[in-house]
C-alpha cells in the first residue's frame, strides 16, 4: 500500500447557488405589499491551505472527487437563503495546481497559503432585487448559478535548501541520517528509498534542510527508474550534493562516471538544475577500497572546478565539513535572494475589449453565441416563466447580443444557439428595433411599416370612423408592429 504521494488528479466541484424567491408581501390592511422574495445563497468554493504537518497527497489519492456545499434558496420576507459551506482542503507546502492542459495556476509555498480551486456559485436574486421602476413587482426571480466543476493536477515539489542525488545506494539515506533527526529506510540494494526525506541541520548558526532524492538511474529524465517521478524535488533546492559511491562493488561503475551520468540527466530534466552551485560527497571511504577510490577521483574532480569533501555516512567521517560547505552555500544564496517568494498564483485578465461574448456564424446558416456572460444569462432564467424569458432577452439586448447578430447577418426567424453542448438554449430570433428590425423589415434605407395604410394609426385614433373590419385590420397590425416613437401618429 503507498504511503507517500506526490502527484495526483483532483476533480473539484463547487457547490451551486441557492435559487432567488418569488414572493408577494401580505399583510392585514397593506395593499400592494410588493415583493419581498429573499436571494439565494452563495455556494461553498473548494480552498486549498498549505499545512506544514501535511507531507503527501495521499489522501487526494484515495478521494479524488471533491464537492463542497450548495446554497440554500431565498425565502420571503427579505429572508436569503443560506451559504453553502466551502471545502477546505489541507496540502502539502509546496504543492504546484495545474490544469487539465497542464497550465500553471498556483505554486502554494509557506504555511497557510490558499487557493480558490474551484468557485461556488452566486445565489441567484430574489423577485425583491429585480424590482425597478419599469418593473415594480416582479413575478420571477434568479436561478442560482451552477458551481465551478475543474479536473486539477496537483504536484507536490518538496522545499529544501540542499538536495542529496546519485546513484542508488549511493548512501544519500545514511548520510542524511547522520547530519540530521530524519530516520529513512536503510538497506544495500537498489531502491531502498521510495518517497522523499526531508531533515534538518544545524550547522553553526545557520539552519538549512536537506531533501534526500530517490536514487537516479541513465534515463531517469526520460521516465527510466524512479528519477522522472523524483527529480521535481531537486527544483527548489538552492544546491546540490552528488554523493559518489566509492565502495561499489560493479565493476561497470566508477564515480566520475557516476557524476557525468546523473550531470547529463539533470541537463536534459531542464528547469535550471545544471545551474545550481555543486558539492561533491565522496561516500563510504570507511571501506579500504573506498578510501583508496577517493583519494584517486578527488584530484580529477576538483580539476573541473569542483569543492570535493570525502565522507563516511555510517562511521561520520568528514560530516562537519561537508555540513559547514553547505551552510556558506545556503548563506550566500539567502544573500542573494532579494525578496522570498512565498506563493506563486497567475492571474490571467480579461482583455480590454472584450465584450465577454462570441457570435458565430455556422455554415447551416444558424448561430452560435458563446460567452460567460450570456451563457450564465441564460443559466439563471427559468424558461417556465413567461416574464423571465422577456428579462432574458432585455439582458442580451443590453450587453450587445442583438447588435452582434445583426452584424453577423442574421435575419428574422434565424436559429440562434446560445452555449454549447446539451446545456445550450436554441431559439428563434425576433430582432427588436434597436438591433435594426426596420433595416431587415425591407431595402436599406426603407421601412416596410411606414408603407403600411395603418402606419401610425392606432386603435384610439378616429375610431368611430373605421368599419369592423378596418378596426379588426388596424389591431392586428399593431398587435404585430408595436408603437414606434420615430412612425407619427
Amino acid at each position: 500500500m503507498a504511503t507517500f504521494v506526490d502527484r495526483v488528479t483532483l476533480h473539484a466541484s463547487a457547490g451551486n447557488g441557492g435559487d432567488g424567491c418569488v414572493s408577494i408581501h401580505r399583510e392585514k390592511f397593506v395593499p400592494l405589499g410588493g415583493p419581498d422574495g429573499g436571494n439565494g445563497g452563495r455556494g461553498g468554493d473548494i480552498v486549498l491551505v498549505v499545512d506544514d504537518n501535511v507531507t503527501t497527497l495521499l489522501d487526494f489519492h484515495h478521494s479524488p472527487h471533491r464537492k463542497a456545499g450548495n446554497g440554500r434558496m431565498g425565502y420571503g420576507d427579505y429572508c436569503n437563503g443560506g451559504e453553502g459551506g466551502d471545502l477546505i482542503m489541507m496540502v502539502p507546502n509546496g504543492t504546484v495546481v495545474k490544469d487539465s492542459a497542464g497550465n500553471l495556476l498556483a505554486d502554494l509555498v509557506g504555511a497557510g497559503t490558499r487557493f480558490v480551486a474551484a468557485q461556488g456559485g452566486k445565489g441567484g436574486l430574489g423577485n425583491a432585487a429585480l424590482a425597478s421602476r419599469k418593473r415594480r413587482a416582479p413575478g420571477f426571480a434568479l436561478k442560482g448559478e451552477g458551481g465551478e466543476e475543474r479536473t486539477l493536477i496537483l504536484e507536490l515539489k518538496s522545499v529544501a535548501d540542499i538536495g542529496l542525488i546519485g546513484f542508488p545506494s549511493a548512501g544519500k539515506s545514511s548520510l542524511i541520517a547522520a547530519i540530521s533527526a530524519a530516520r529513512p529506510k536503510i538497506a544495500d540494494y537498489p531502491f531502498t528509498t521510495l518517497v522523499p526525506n526531508l531533515g534538518v541541520v544545524q550547522a553553526g548558526e545557520t539552519r538549512f534542510t536537506v531533501a534526500d532524492v530517490p536514487g537516479l538511474i541513465p534515463g531517469a529524465s526520460q521516465g527510466k527508474g524512479l528519477g522522472l517521478e523524483f527529480l521535481r524535488h531537486v527544483e527548489r533546492c538552492a544546491a546540490i550534493v552528488h554523493v559518489l559511491d566509492c565502495g561499489t562493488l560493479e565493476t561497470d561503475r566508477d564515480p566520475v562516471k557516476d557524476f557525468d551520468i546523473i550531470e547529463a540527466e539533470l541537463a536534459e530534466y531542464g528547469e535550471g538544475l545544471s545551474e545550481r552551485p555543486r558539492i561533491i560527497a565522496l561516500n563510504k571511504i570507511d571501506l579500504p577500497d573506498g578510501q583508496a577510490m577517493a583519494d584517486m577521483v578527488q584530484p580529477l574532480l576538483q580539476e573541473r572546478g569542483y569543492e570535493v569533501y570525502q565522507v563516511s555516512a555510517a562511521a561520520r567521517i568528514g560530516l562537519n565539513e561537508l555540513n559547514y560547505a553547505m551552510a556558506r552555500i545556503i548563506q550566500e544564496e539567502r544573500k542573494n535572494r532579494a525578496v522570498e517568494v512565498r506563493t506563486r498564483i497567475v492571474l490571467r485578465p480579461i482583455a480590454v475589449n472584450d465584450n465577454g461574448f462570441k457570435v458565430v456564424a455556422n455554415a447551416d446558416r444558424s448561430f452560435t453565441v458563446t460567452g460567460d456572460k450570456p451563457e450564465r444569462f441564460v443559466r439563471q432564467t427559468d424558461f417556465s416563466n413567461a416574464e423571465a424569458v422577456g428579462y432574458l432577452a432585455d439582458r442580451l439586448a443590453a450587453l450587445g447580443v442583438e447588435k452582434e447578430l445583426f452584424k453577423q447577418g442574421a435575419r428574422p426567424k434565424s436559429e440562434v444557439r446560445i452555449g454549447t453542448g446539451d446545456s445550450a438554449v436554441i431559439f428563434d430570433w425576433e430582432p427588436s428595433i434597436e438591433a435594426g428590425a426596420e433595416l431587415l423589415a425591407g431595402p436599406r434605407g426603407s421601412d416596410l411599416r411606414l408603407e403600411s395604410p395603418w402606419a401610425g394609426r392606432y386603435l384610439e385614433d378616429d375610431v368611430d370612423e373605421l368599419s369592423e373590419d378596418e378596426i379588426a385590420m388596424q389591431w392586428e397590425y399593431n398587435v404585430e408592429n408595436p408603437r414606434d416613437p420615430r412612425v407619427g401618429t
